[in-house]
């Protein structure tokens, strides 16, 4: 019989074993979510502390606690001298507040927003209808801005999402020229603040739903950018402020093409001659080469009409929208500089 290479395991033996770790996920991500809202990674932040005291001080009862942390262990969560102490391992840490590149509030937002409505992905598969429309009676974005406080979490969690990615994203791009750079549907403000922060003789304008400025304004006044970034609330698809550089930090993905058309005829119509469009989005490769926007994609397939695109869709869409691609500049991350130019 053959075995797999170096494990001594019969294939489909591996094979079996894969699935079910696969099938399994949703109890993983239900342990990090708990890990998350208990804060338990940033009250580990000193160090190891028996269970017993790190249960009292998050709320849980310890034999629960003992086991979830027996569970996530092997995954490299947590490690402990013996069953009773506890402390991160670096990749558990990633979930501490104190971490410049925490991912607590993404745990927090998917398991709130996402979790639950991917439970409706077969019927999308049969409708077309997004899971989330399906299960929360409307689109997502509209359900966001009206759920008590889950706008101000999603503006957390996507500055999270690149905040450990940003430096080296950032690292040796500079935009196009223009003395006034808006971010449309700029969310909390982190990633205009990260664009001008070396340029101090551009201004910039933060545009993006009334609820989500309202964030934005603290954000920018922690970053000390109030002086240079105003706030416009607004909607894109229906008018944009006049500006010589339009960024678009993972918008498009979130919208099917007739949307994305839309809301670059919005910039066009705001827009003079020769004003700059960049796109900051990941691209999808051919073939079954691993990146994370297939894995990305799922997550569009379930929460709202859009997909993660090839260069080949995007180049399609500047076009259809009259506007012309220039070049397309690759990151160290998922993520490229899309850049065009109003005609």
């Amino acid at each position: 019989m053959n075995e797999t290479a170096g494990t001594g395991v019969p294939p489909e033996s591996s094979s079996v074993a894969t699935m079910i770790q696969l099938l399994a996920g949703f109890q993983i991500s239900q342990a990090l979510y708990v890990v998350a809202e208990l804060d338990i990674a940033t009250h580990l932040d000193d160090g190891p502390r028996t269970i017993d005291d790190l249960a009292a001080t998050c709320g849980a009862r310890p034999e629960v606690l003992r086991r979830l942390v027996r569970s996530l262990a092997p995954l490299g969560i947590f490690r402990g001298s013996d069953e009773d102490t506890v402390e991160t391992t670096p990749l558990g840490a990633i979930l501490s507040t104190q971490r410049p590149d925490s991912l607590r509030d993404i745990a927090l937002y998917w398991m709130k927003t996402h979790y639950l409505p991917f439970g409706e992905l077969l019927n999308t598969a049969r409708t077309g209808t997004p899971a989330s429309q399906l299960y929360l009676g409307q689109p997502f974005f509209d359900w966001v801005v009206a759920a008590p406080g889950m706008a101000e979490l999603q503006s957390r969690a996507m500055a999270g999402l690149t905040g450990g990615l940003r430096d080296r994203m950032f690292e040796n791009y500079h935009l196009p020229a223009g003395d006034i750079v808006a971010d449309i549907g700029g969310a909390d403000g982190t990633i205009l603040a990260r664009l001008l922060r070396s340029e101090p003789a551009r201004r910039g304008i933060l545009f993006d739903l009334p609820e989500i400025v309202e964030t934005a304004r603290k954000k920018l006044t922690e970053l000390g950018m109030t002086d240079r970034i105003d706030t416009v609330p607004g909607d894109f698809f229906e008018s944009v402020p006049s500006a010589d550089v339009y960024v678009l930090a993972a918008i498009m993905h979130d919208w099917d093409d007739a949307s994305c058309i839309r809301i670059l005829h919005s910039i066009k119509s705001a827009a003079a001659p020769g004003a700059r469009v960049v796109l900051i989005e990941g691209l999808v490769p051919p073939g079954d080469e691993p990146h994370a926007t297939k894995l990305i994609d799922l997550t569009m397939l379930g929460m709202n009409t859009g997909k993660e695109r090839s260069a080949t869709e995007f180049a399609e869409l500047f076009a259809a929208a009259g506007i012309t691609l220039d070049r397309i500049v690759p990151t160290p991350e998922q993520y490229s500089f899309i850049e065009a130019h109003i005609p």
